[in-house]
């Protein structure tokens, strides 16, 4: 498996001599670059609505969330051009490119394991168990960068307490969808499929974490987990698994793909702590996408006051 280690400089960061020589070239270059980014947004939204059920127009009471950050959100172009789905490529540009003809509808999502009665969710079904909120969340990858995102969804809670859990049920694992003829990259990716993540009960029981259909007023684009997805804001971002079509209440605590592949590299928890650093590079410090400068890492994502008494008396460096 290739893993490449990115650079602090991005194309974003650097802008060509030849450009910057020339103020008023610049000025019209701007110009014309975001005349083109929001066409190019426009379409590739467009685009989206066609292969997925919901549209903007399947949100549109959105309850104002009392979790949102005061952050500045990222920008859309972004969020849905960098990004980690390895059935889709592994460079970061290769979902937005490769993603497109995901077929979201119909999508059925399976409830099974220590419950009483378990079942199976349409889309439809599952989106309307409760009204959903616009949640800006700051959002953190295992690499050097973040980004904050207005998503939209509804506490994963919400959908555990339409079951009867058996005393069984500790641990909720997740799987991703799978498809190699829709996914034909995925053969190059290094990683067993489907994509396979979990929680302690606990942890998915936290109204942070988000069980998410959307995001910026929209569906999720393909590239971002359509049609269904977890975000969960104080960990790393591979815990927020894409995609969903299985959800196991089990006893024991479940396999995840990254613990699976590099457990000295990938804990369970995998919660955010400038303390504990990848082997291959320091997780004290971070960069907004589309920003220049790093600023230092702050434990738990600076979300503690919500979830650090789920890891009271734990060793965060060893249960990492």
């Amino acid at each position: 498996m290739l893993i490449r280690k990115e650079s602090e400089l991005t194309y974003a960061d650097v802008t060509p001599r030849s450009v910057y020589i020339n103020r008023r070239q610049l000025l019209y270059g701007v110009a014309a670059a975001g005349a083109a980014a929001a066409l190019s947004n426009r379409i590739h939204r467009i685009v989206l609505l066609q292969n997925t059920v919901f549209a903007a127009s399947s949100f549109p009471n959105l309850v104002k969330s009392p979790f949102s950050t005061t952050e500045k959100p990222s920008s859309f172009s972004d969020v849905s051009h960098y990004n980690n789905f390895y059935e889709f490529g592994t460079d970061k540009s290769d979902p937005a490119r490769n993603a497109q003809k995901l077929k979201t509808s119909p999508w059925l999502v399976s409830v099974e394991g220590e419950v009483k009665k378990p079942r199976k969710f349409s889309l439809d079904e599952i989106i309307k168990l409760a009204p959903l909120e616009e949640r800006i969340y700051r959002h953190r990858c295992v690499e050097r960068w973040s980004i904050v995102v207005p998503w939209i969804g509804y506490s994963l809670s919400t959908l555990i307490k339409q079951f009867e859990l058996t005393p069984k049920a500790r641990y909720v694992a997740f799987q991703s969808y799978f498809d190699p003829g829709q996914m034909p990259e995925a053969k190059y990716g290094g990683i067993d499929f489907p994509y396979v993540e979990g929680l302690r009960i606990d942890e998915a029981m936290n109204p942070l974490t988000l069980l998410c259909f959307g995001m910026y007023g929209d569906v999720l684009p393909p590239q971002d987990g359509a049609p269904v997805r977890m975000v969960i804001p104080w960990k790393y971002g591979y815990k927020s698994i894409k995609s969903i079509v299985k959800i196991r209440f089990q006893e024991t605590e479940p396999p995840t793909t990254w613990n699976r592949y590099a457990p000295n590299e990938y804990g369970f928890y995998s919660n955010v702590n400038p303390n504990v650093d990848h082997p291959r590079w320091s997780q004290a410090r971070e960069r907004r996408l589309g920003d220049i400068l790093t600023k230092p890492t702050v434990i738990f994502n600076g979300y503690g006051d919500q979830v650090a008494s789920l890891y009271s008396g734990m060793d965060l460096k060893k249960f990492h």
